[in-house]
């Protein structure tokens, strides 16, 4: 299919998987049943439905998956609430990708990495995660924490358990917001577990999740003694068009879907802080 941004691709979903009570991962191909576009990890994608809008949705697939893209999809919202109603065989458009991705053939390629986040937060970050998996040699050791608010809303859990634990020198620290009968891990927010696992401050960090957890993990890394240049994160929350027409995203001297979503925290702190 010819890739361009501007101009939606008619999909179709092939497979839905319920992850979480209000999670849901959708398997989507092109009308001749390939994968519509190639994307890097990090990019976005506009999910369109005639008559009832547009949402901006992060790549949850690794671009070594060929045969299809994959979307992990909360149900907040008209088009999502959409999404979750329905079933394998249902068209719809995609535009992207969207956005540029992280930098994982350059600044990440032969890095520790450190994977931080919450909730849908893992959605955005699983792409890298894959793709780092699928290149092995060329990172180092990859430690991923990750907390939801209960073992029932940890979206992937049973790929994390039996795929991510399983692939050489990659730990996987997994957090609970409250005790729950059934979980023998580790109970509480995400911020004060990093401040407790002490990583490496020579890691880079890749970092997803709501603001709160983002703000106050960066203070708990800051005080473990990492970098801002060192900390990588994605604001596709913040793309609405996704090709710097409507201007929504703009911040400072910048627009969130041309020049990011992905952003590393130095040059965040070089725009105002409306972010």
């Amino acid at each position: 299919m010819e890739n361009d941004a501007l101009i939606p691709h008619v999909c179709k979903i092939i497979d839905i998987k319920q992850e979480t009570p209000d999670v849901k991962t959708f398997y989507i191909v092109g009308e001749d049943g390939k994968k519509p576009f190639e994307h890097i990890p990090g990019q976005c994608a506009m999910l369109l439905v005639p008559g009832l809008g547009e949402s901006m949705i992060s790549i949850t697939s690794s671009p070594t998956v060929t045969d299809h893209l994959e979307f992990s999809v909360k149900k907040c919202g008209c088009l999502t609430s959409w999404l979750h109603a329905a079933e394998v065989g249902q068209e719809i458009a995609i535009r992207g990708p969207l956005g540029n991705g992280f930098p994982v053939d350059t600044v990440f390629k032969g890095k520790d990495i450190l994977v931080i986040a919450g909730g849908i937060g893992i959605a955005p970050v699983h792409s890298v995660v894959n793709y780092m998996m699928d290149h092995r040699s060329d990172y180092g050791r990859i430690q991923v924490i990750y907390g939801s608010r209960s073992k029932a809303d940890l979206v992937r859990l049973e790929e994390m358990q039996t795929v991510w634990k399983k692939s050489p020198n990659t730990e996987i620290d997994l957090t609970i917001d409250n005790p729950e009968e059934g979980w023998d891990g580790h109970v509480g927010f995400v911020p004060p577990y990093v401040t407790e696992m002490n990583p490496d401050p020579s890691m880079t960090v890749i970092m997803c999740g709501p603001p709160i957890l983002i703000h106050l993990s960066l203070d708990a890394l800051k005080k473990l003694g990492f970098k801002d240049t060192q900390v990588f994160t994605t604001m596709e929350m913040r793309m609405k068009c996704g090709i710097g027409k409507c201007g929504r995203c703009n911040i400072g001297d910048k627009f969130v879907c041309k020049d990011g979503p992905v952003f590393s925290f130095d040059q965040l702190g070089e725009l105002p802080p409306e972010y």
